[in-house]
């Protein structure tokens, strides 16, 4: 027998089929979706590769596999790959990789992640006997005797324990073992990163109309085990999560899983907590990176061992090796993390589909301001509608109220926070409410500049500007992680006339302290939140210690619920308005809904306040009326009009380079061997890149608008090949289908 298989390699031109002899001592274990090791070429060390196929024989002369390591993939695993190397335009090791157990995707299967196991210390001889033998000094050691008494009051003792509690090392236990005191046993045991939470039972809330409506129209997909893709519009606070736990429990019923998808980290623990609080710890997996490497194994195996039903995580959590799946659900739909910016670049909401249609089971949506080309789906019968337009317990939309920054400078105002503002947090404070400060940008300013030459400090790898961190008192890039000493005296005209623009939290956060001393805030950004755990400890402390003033990113923005907030203040509604996107628009509505939906969710009157340069701007206008139709109506007609999405794709080649002159080069040939193609669409040339060096490397990009189809992925896969074949030894190409940015 012959086995197809691919390298596990991310060299390009060994993105191919090699057939290897399956010797017959590993007939019985090489299968399709097996991981072998195998000679590769003239080397000496052995290659990792995945079986994807099995034949009678070969038309070459080959080579024997060496070894059979496990059987890693199903042969639905294997076909969702293929398909993704070909759309995403990435090698099928790249896409198998990302359905390997945690840990396990080194070449070295030796060093890989393992089942945790525990030394545990148990008494063999009697109580009585023991006894005797103390009495009778046949035991003479202080410290063995203290180890036997502690035993003899503790069942399973680890060593650990033994240390901490008895003060007895690992050599006294081993000379009792010797002496046939005590025995090790050695145990397997599963890391729990649900080990320190003590969250009360919650039971199934009675359903509103809206809510029973909504649920039925799913409920009927599950019952007749057929796809179907739902959109749960619903205004924030409307109750789309007890939806999802209702249709979960119903899957549960008939012995299946779910995954539900979330698209931050810092809203996975929330979610946990109400899943947990409804259907215990044992049925419920969590998967995100912010779980050590061991804690993500072992939540994987449970997986894979049915042990867990209830899967919840960000985007990677759609590859878990689910058994029986009944259904998928997308929470904050519109999140742009549901779309990997590394390779390969896949869109989970695509991936999660094309599993829903495989097993025949509904794919819900849910959001308050569902993404565009969502919404337009459900104009074209492709997505179900369902709506929800109150909140639950009948809690009332916050007011939301538009400050023109321009008139506070005229007043003289130079603060980060306008009078309005500041009147608002002060009676906050008084009535003993919290506040949310809603920030998009890190740091303590945004550049530093010499204002008698201009110059501007910028990162040495990268063609941007460094970002001043006042605590810290460095500057950082964010890009590519360079940091320097804050600069003291220009470096082009040696003036000490610098000076720091721009706003941060830390600036933010600075000033907020100065206003009021006596309020307690705490800050959510990249910078507090590098730790593990920490995500869930801020929202923790600022929820459960009812502290004033949250100041975040927009980590603080989406699906969160604190009851005691009922003002929110948006320090500066521009910043995502000037990115170089076609969804500028569309983004600065969803955040600017999205935060205001976390005041006054609890029956208590919401209050936002929206400071912004330009009151004027459409999508700021459409979130002071928290009105998503009024604004995907303009929007959709204006993306018509210039053939944006949904209407056309849009698809982004990145060329980056460490030689500047051969980025130009391969850019270039890349848009004359795409111009000999018949696209049906439009081919612009290849131009710099907005931030043109990062890292070090040169940045061109070129774009196609057209709607994507199996042909142009097939001439676009050609033309690739064509680049891989010169060999370019510098120059890297991507493509990425829809991209959150073209920078």
């Amino acid at each position: 027998m012959v086995a197809e298989v691919i390298i596990n390699s991310i060299v390009k031109n060994l993105n191919k089929i090699f057939d290897y002899n399956i010797p017959k001592e590993l007939e019985n274990k090489v299968k399709i979706g097996s991981r072998v090791l195998i000679p590769f070429g003239n080397q000496k060390k052995l290659e990792d590769a995945f079986v994807i196929g099995i034949k009678e024989k070969s038309k070459y002369e080959i080579k024997d596999i060496v070894s059979f390591q496990e059987q890693a993939f199903k042969k639905e695993n294997i076909n969702l790959a293929k398909f993704m190397s070909k759309r995403y335009f990435c090698n099928i090791s790249d896409c198998l990789k990302l359905m390997l157990s945690p840990g396990t995707s080194t070449k070295n299967i030796e060093n890989r992640i393992k089942e945790k196991n525990i030394s545990f210390i148990y008494l063999i001889k009697e109580k009585e006997e023991i006894e005797n033998d103390i009495e009778n000094k046949i035991i003479k050691s202080e410290k063995q005797i203290r180890a036997l008494n502690f035993l003899k009051d503790n069942n399973e003792v680890t060593f650990l324990d033994m240390e901490m509690f008895a003060d007895v090392s690992r050599s006294i236990i081993k000379t009792l073992e010797k002496n046939g005191y005590v025995e090790i046993v050695e145990k397997k045991i599963k890391r729990n990163p649900f080990i320190n939470k003590n969250i009360k039972k919650d039971t199934k809330r009675k359903l509103t109309n809206e809510q029973e409506h909504a649920y039925k129209e799913i409920s009927n997909s599950i019952e007749k085990q057929e796809y179907g893709k739902f959109l749960i519009y619903g205004v924030t606070g409307s109750g789309k999560t007890e939806i999802y736990m209702q249709l979960i429990e119903k899957v549960l019923k008939e012995k299946k899983s779910s995954i539900v998808l979330v698209p931050e980290i810092s809203l996975t623990p929330q979610m946990v907590d109400r899943f947990i609080a409804r259907f215990g710890q044992d049925k419920i997996a969590v998967l995100h990176s912010k779980l050590s490497v061991g804690e993500r194994y072992d939540e994987w195996n449970r997986i894979k061992n049915n042990e867990a039903k209830i899967i919840i995580g960000a985007r990677s959590a759609i590859f878990a090796p689910v058994q029986e799946i009944g259904l998928i659900v997308i929470d904050e739909e519109h999140d742009d993390s549901y779309k990997s910016e590394m390779n390969p670049r896949y869109n989970a909401k695509e991936i999660a589909q094309i599993i829903a249609k495989n097993n025949n089971i509904p794919l819900v949506l849910g959001s308050a301001t569902p993404d565009i080309n969502t919404f337009y789906s459900t104009s074209i019968n492709e997505t179900k509608l369902l709506t929800l337009t109150k909140r639950a317990n009948e809690a009332q939309l916050p007011k939301i109220k538009i400050i023109d920054l321009r008139q506070e400078l005229e007043k003289g105002n130079r603060t980060m926070i306008s009078t309005e503002l500041y009147k608002a947090i002060k009676q906050n404070l008084e009535k003993k409410k919290q506040t949310i400060l809603f920030l998009n940008r890190r740091g303590f300013s945004t550049f530093i500049m010499c204002r008698d030459c201009g110059y501007v400090a910028k990162c040495p790898n990268c063609n941007i500007s460094l970002t001043y961190h006042r605590k810290q008192n460095v500057l950082k890039c964010h890009y590519c992680g360079h940091i320097q000493k804050v600069i003291k005296k220009c470096p082009e005209c040696e003036s000490n006339n610098i000076r720091y623009f721009g706003t941060g939290t830390q600036k933010l956060e600075e000033q907020i302290i100065k206003m009021f001393p006596n309020a307690t805030t705490i800050r959510m950004d990249v910078d507090t939140v590098n730790k593990k755990n920490s995500h869930e400890e801020i929202l923790n402390k600022f929820k459960n210690e009812n502290l004033d003033i949250l100041i975040g990113t927009q980590m603080v923005v989406k699906g969160h619920h604190f009851p005691n907030v009922t003002l929110v203040g948006v320090v500066a509604a521009d910043s995502s308005l000037n990115i170089d996107n076609y969804k500028a628009n569309e983004t600065t509505f969803d955040l600017l809904v999205q935060v205001a939906g976390r005041a006054g969710r609890e029956g208590e009157e919401g209050n936002v306040i929206i400071q912004t340069y330009n009151p004027d701007n459409f999508a700021i206008e459409c979130a002071k009326k928290q009105n998503y139709e009024y604004f995907y109506n303009a929007e959709i007609h204006l993306r018509k009009q210039l053939k944006y999405p949904p209407f056309c794709d849009i698809i982004m080649f990145g060329i980056s380079s460490i030689n500047e002159k051969e980025v130009i080069e391969v850019s270039n040939f890349l848009y004359e061997k795409l111009k000999k193609y018949n696209i049906n669409g439009l081919v612009l040339k290849p131009i710099p890149a907005p931030i043109d060096k990062i890292k070090n490397r040169y940045r061109w990009r070129m774009i196609i608008k057209t709607k994507v189809n199996n042909e142009l992925i097939e001439i676009i896969n050609e033309v690739l090949n064509s680049f891989y074949e010169k060999k370019y030894k510098n120059t890297r190409v991507i493509v990425d289908i829809n991209p959150n940015n073209l920078l």
